[in-house]
């Protein structure tokens, strides 16, 4: 591992065991085993190290969830392969996926709120994109995509947290059980 994505690890560890604003660079340097002006060098600041936690490793699953979305002739297939994507990130990136929750739920006003929403703003741009064309096949959904948009995020990390505390295990009938719910009162 190179020092850039050591610093980046290293990052992650102490960001999502104790929170962004209680980690200071030194910190950050003293468990990647280099110097400040290395950090300032890939980084340039704090900041920037969680800016590009977010963006390079959250940019796989808006990759991804840009492609789920696009199918919304099927709707029940589409949100199955949505919660699943969002599944398996969360499973290939627990510590990354525990933390941008806790900083979303941060006040607005937080560097780590301001950074994750960046990234929570595509996903509910391209839930509300998938909501508007499956709109064509479904008239009860128009004009809800905001709504519904949120609401599916809101599912879908609800059940992540219960996985990631244990409560729940993520198996394929669980997912269903997801799909279902949300299904049940958008349908309806």
């Amino acid at each position: 591992m190179d020092n850039r994505a050591t610093l980046l690890e290293q990052a992650l560890q102490l960001f999502a065991q104790r929170g962004y604003d209680a980690i200071g660079v030194q910190e950050i340097v003293e468990h990647a085993g280099v110097t400040k002006p290395t950090l300032y060098h890939y980084f340039g600041s704090k900041r920037g190290v969680l800016e590009a936690l977010i963006n390079e490793r959250l940019q796989p699953l808006i990759d991804q969830l840009a492609n789920a979305t696009t199918h919304a002739n099927d709707v029940p297939a589409s949100l199955a392969a949505i919660f699943q994507l969002y599944f398996d990130f969360a499973q290939a990136e627990p510590l990354l996926y525990r933390m941008q929750l806790a900083m979303w739920f941060s006040l607005p006003d937080n560097e780590a709120f301001q950074i994750v929403a960046v990234a929570a703003a595509q996903q509910q741009a391209l839930l509300e994109s998938f909501f508007v064309r499956a709109s064509s096949f479904h008239g009860n959904i128009r004009g809800r995509q905001r709504v519904y948009a949120a609401t599916l995020l809101g599912t879908i990390n609800t059940y992540i947290g219960l996985w990631l505390s244990g409560a729940i295990q993520a198996t394929p009938h669980i997912i269903h059980q997801a799909v279902q719910q949300f299904s049940y009162g958008i349908y309806s």
